[in-house]
């Protein structure tokens, strides 16, 4: 390792290492961990030609890796060897990690789902690609300003790049705009394109290695840039720069930027055309490297599986049909069979707002020849419905691809899949006898439950060694690859001495955090205070105002009464709002100020303590969730999918306060009602609610510390009146407090109060609880999802 470090920097920077900056240390290091990937690659893709392996092709819109060094050079099993090589240089591999940017590839739960499935995949030994977009400034740095969210462009390219492999051999042409015409030919139809503007997708591949496994999963990201032809040496010529550089300006703007701000006509536009971009590409590579692989593609459905993650992927349908029709000349009935034999469709949200609807002249203006394949598709599957269901009008109108001058993404995902899940238990469900009822009434075949899971080794190995090393010594090492085992440290529930040490740990990591949120931010936290952490995307359903809400009411019992004798607390929010999201953007606005204030009772502020943290990442979150005693997922029932922050509180010992939600369900059957502390309305309860007409009113008059709280934003905080917030809860149009934070207030402030009393009166039995989470946390992995996955819808086998 340590020849291969000093030949990395020989050959790229001229220097030995002794002369060599921390920087040009970090990079000769990955290209050295990047090129034993490389290696391990070409040594798996022999052996899965050999078995003739199929390969399954994840196309998401996000995927938040995080840092890559850490993970890399853990499941490669080199960390002592890399450790050794740098020790001459005066040199810390911890210091190296702290280098490296987070990769500006994701959000939230979606992104970081992918990226760890595709370790998951690496690890099971399943031949995998995940497929995305290059974006060249990720989300966003988020900088909060007195208070207000500010967005920052995310530079992750000098630091991220590095484990980017240029692939020139991978460069496809994706068309938009203009217009088409159709001649007949000896093939059949041939379509020309009129006036199109082509842009260019470049192929970089990013790597990612199994733990102990013979695998590497590889992530294609796809840059945007104008074709070399379109560069008009007479404009240029004539000094004309700002147009010549037009084209070059608009295939970049693709790649730019994850999440584009959608709410201006520009927006909307500039995100299909992302989504297009990003399946055209990847289904070209997909096509091009089968018919190389294997010739025909009568065989693709037996080769190779395409993952449609959410709907943003979901022209991945039109855009298949288009290629083997237009490209291949393969009949319709012939093509719409190999789709929808190799499609597959995760759903992972059911907010009407986030199952995505386009304009159907945005689409036929943008995508003229992927509309007129949509128009048939849905004309086609509108004539079966009439013959299953004639004269039920509403019913087609409902599931038809096409209604109302939109086009319907989740629809067309269904339609064009074998396969549809969600993501837990309860979300499956739901999704079954509500959003898509009609669906499972027409396919029920179709529809199964996959729920999420996520990658251990990086939540638990890398960012809780402490606690790794108590694991080690109760109960062995094999939960590494086979999390399920977690379930013998079980056996330590009354061992005095154990529960001990994970306090003590415990206790370890708060400080750690402490520490790392002063070098920071500057902000002060106190370890020995109960930490109750909510870090999650910020959205009303997720209900961080609830939240709130419960802390101005402790807040001001203790204004009443500085004395009153409570456990000191800490409550830690860390989200990002999308850019255009007023009231998420005024929650965390109300927070801080709410923080501020709280300072400026230094007696109070001993024993409540609020703190935001700014710019939450992948890398806060590993330092984050070991730190944590509390987790709160509070989303209203019904509305989260499943949550995958919450297993990795739970398997760093946190307890979590939560509603009867997403994977919040099966946690509780996993370690017991006991170990978990449940509130609010049930889903079905939310549901009658709603439809006898929900009216928070209703429990602001009956209850004084709603009023009371309500009167306290009206007042505001820090100088500053929150009476939005406070008229959003009571008198809000359409419907006041959406997401019945009102209704679930009595039952949330109640189980805080039971989980501070526990805390402060009985640490046994709180341990107790802890370790039970931990124990129980094993079937949440990763692993254990792809596994479902492989075997019940893409059917793959692993590579011996």
């Amino acid at each position: 390792m340590q020849q291969l470090i000093k030949s990395k920097l020989s050959r790229y920077y001229g220097i030995t290492p002794q002369e060599a900056t921390k920087d040009q240390l970090y990079k000769a290091v990955v290209m050295c961990v990047r090129d034993l990937m490389l290696e391990k690659r070409q040594q798996f893709h022999l052996k899965t030609k050999q078995q003739r392996g199929k390969r399954v092709y994840y196309l998401c819109m996000e995927f938040l890796m995080g840092r890559s060094l850490k993970n890399s050079i853990y499941n490669l099993s080199i960390e002592a060897a890399v450790r050794d090589a740098l020790k001459p240089y005066n040199v810390k591999l911890d210091d190296l990690y702290e280098n490296e940017p987070d990769a500006g590839l994701g959000n939230g739960g979606l992104g970081r789902l992918a990226a760890c499935f595709l370790d998951g995949l690496a690890t099971s030994d399943y031949p995998a690609m995940g497929y995305s977009i290059r974006y060249e400034y990720g989300l966003f740095k988020q900088k909060i300003v007195e208070g207000w969210q500010t967005e920052l462009p995310d530079v992750w390219l000098p630091g991220g790049e590095v484990w980017l492999t240029q692939r020139s051999d991978k460069v496809y042409n994706v068309s938009f705009d203009g217009y088409t015409t159709e001649h007949w030919t000896d093939h059949g139809v041939e379509v020309v394109y009129h006036d199109a503007r082509e842009v260019e997708a470049v192929a970089y591949d990013m790597m990612v290695s199994g733990k102990d496994s013979k695998a590497v999963s590889v992530l294609r990201l796809w840059k945007a840039q104008a074709k070399k032809k379109t560069f008009d040496m007479k404009l240029f010529s004539q000094g004309e720069y700002s147009a010549v550089m037009q084209a070059d300006n608009e295939a970049e703007l693709i790649s730019k930027v994850l999440y584009p701000n959608d709410n201006h006509a520009e927006g909307k536009s500039l995100r299909l055309k992302q989504q297009y971009f990003l399946v055209s590409a990847s289904l070209q590579d997909i096509i091009t490297t089968h018919k190389r692989r294997y010739g025909s593609l009568m065989k693709l459905p037996e080769m190779a599986a395409i993952h449609i993650n959410d709907t943003h992927p979901a022209l991945s349908v039109p855009e298949l049909m288009r290629i083997l029709i237009d490209e291949e000349f393969y009949g319709w009935d012939q093509a719409w069979a190999i789709v929808t034999a190799t499609c597959a469709y995760t759903n992972h949200t059911v907010l009407a707002e986030a199952l995505e609807k386009w304009p159907e002249d945005l689409i036929a203006r943008r995508l003229p020849r992927i509309y007129t394949i949509l128009k048939e598709i849905n004309r086609r599957f509108c004539e079966a419905l009439w013959e299953r269901f004639p004269g039920d009008w509403d019913k087609i109108s409902r599931m038809a691809i096409i209604s109302h001058n939109q086009i319907k993404m989740a629809n067309l995902s269904i339609v064009g899949s074998h396969s549809v899940n969600g993501v837990s238990g309860l979300h499956s469900e739901i999704i079954k006898h509500s959003i898509f009822k009609d669906f499972y009434d027409y396919t029920p075949g179709k529809f199964t439950n996959v729920t999420n899971g996520i990658a251990h080794r990086r939540w638990l190995n890398q960012a809780n060694p402490e606690l790794c090393e108590l694991l080690h010594d109760c109960i062995g090492d094999s939960y590494i690859k086979n999390s399920e085992t977690l379930h013998d440290f079980l056996r330590y529930e009354n061992d005095e001495s154990v529960l001990k040490r994970l306090e003590e740990i415990k206790l370890i990591k708060k400080q750690q955090f402490a520490d790392y949120a002063y070098r920071k931010q500057g902000t002060l936290i106190n370890p020995e205070t109960l930490f109750d952490v909510q870090a999650k995307r910020l959205h009303e359903y997720k209900r961080q105002l609830l939240n709130v809400l419960n802390i101005i009411s402790q807040y001001l019992d203790l204004k009443e009464n500085p004395n009153l004798d409570v456990q000191p607390k800490t409550y830690i929010f860390a989200a990002k709002a999308a850019p255009g999201y007023y009231m998420a953007k005024l929650i965390i606005k109300l927070i801080c100020f709410l923080s501020e204030d709280i300072k400026k009772h230094p007696k109070i502020a001993e024993k409540l303590s609020v703190v935001f943290l700014e710019d939450y990442n992948v890398s806060m979150s590993e330092r984050l969730m070991p730190a944590s005693e509390i987790s709160q997922q509070i989303s209203l029932a019904g509305k989260e999918a499943s949550g995958t922050g919450n297993m990795k509180f739970m398997i760093n010992g946190a307890l979590t306060v939560g509603t009867m939600d997403g994977a919040n369900v099966e946690m509780s059957q996993c370690v017991g009602e006991d170990n978990i502390f449940i509130f609010g309305l049930r889903s079905d309860e939310v549901e009658r609610l709603w439809s006898s007409g929900y009216s928070s009113s209703t429990y602001y008059n009956a209850h004084f510390g709603i009023r009371r709280i309500i009167e306290a934003l009206i007042v505001g905080f820090n100088g500053q009146s929150f009476a939005d917030v406070a008229n959003y809860l009571i008198t809000g149009s359409p419907v006041a407090d959406p997401y019945m934070c009102l209704a679930d207030f009595e039952s949330y402030h109640s189980i805080q109060q039971s989980v501070a009393h526990l805390y402060r009166t009985d640490k046994k039995a709180w341990n107790q609880k802890s370790l039970r989470n931990i124990a129980g946390a094993g079937y949440f992995s990763a692993d254990r999802a792809i596994k479902d996955y492989a075997e019940n819808i893409w059917h793959l086998t692993r590579i011996q």
